[in-house]
């Protein structure tokens, strides 16, 4: 068997994690699942708090790279990139909530503990917003304000009203008022 590494055991724990869900995953799973003892997997992380965090982390991570094509895409406009960057946001998060949904239970639950992971998550967004928004005169503030104003397209509270069929078009009114603000 090859060393054990955390990569290795991040993905498995994202198996866990969608056989059993985070409440019910734990860290003998894991070692299970890899053939190891907790032990071992404990040497990589010191708890189970820590592995569930990483592999949050770097499951949230997947959306960042095609979230900052679209906010660096130089063929947009600043305020095309912003209704394209929210509905690509909106799109991301309701596909994960309906594909993974035990790996966007975990999220949501670091986000009801106010983990840091969750307040990292809003600090990259935020810095992509930054950047949009300063392409219409906006700073950090106006990137904030954008980001609260758009938490029922975001937020993992608010997944139960993604599913509606008038949501994207709901977005995209809140965009036209927002750009609108904005310019």
């Amino acid at each position: 068997m090859a060393a054990l590494d955390t990569e290795t055991i991040m993905v498995a724990t994202e198996d866990v994690l969608r056989r059993y869900g985070w409440s019910k995953a734990t860290v003998v799973d894991v070692a299970r699942a890899l053939g190891v003892s907790h032990a071992a997997v404990y040497r990589h992380f010191p708890s189970k708090v820590a592995l569930r965090e990483a592999v949050a982390r770097r499951w949230l991570s997947r959306a960042y790279d095609e979230l900052a094509a679209v906010a660096a895409d130089p063929d947009r406009t600043p305020p095309e990139r912003l209704r394209a960057w929210l509905l690509t946001l909106f799109r991301h998060k309701r596909r994960a909530a309906v594909e993974e949904p035990e790996l966007f239970e975990t999220y949501g639950a670091l986000v009801r503990e106010h983990s840091a992971v969750s307040a990292e998550h809003v600090a990259v967004l935020l810095d992509q917003l930054e950047g949009i928004v300063a392409g219409m005169g906006g700073d950090r503030d106006a990137a904030r304000a954008v980001l609260v104003a758009t938490t029922a397209f975001h937020h993992p509270a608010h997944v139960a009203e993604w599913g509606r069929p008038d949501r994207e078009r709901l977005l995209d009114d809140v965009c036209t008022l927002l750009i609108r603000g904005l310019e």
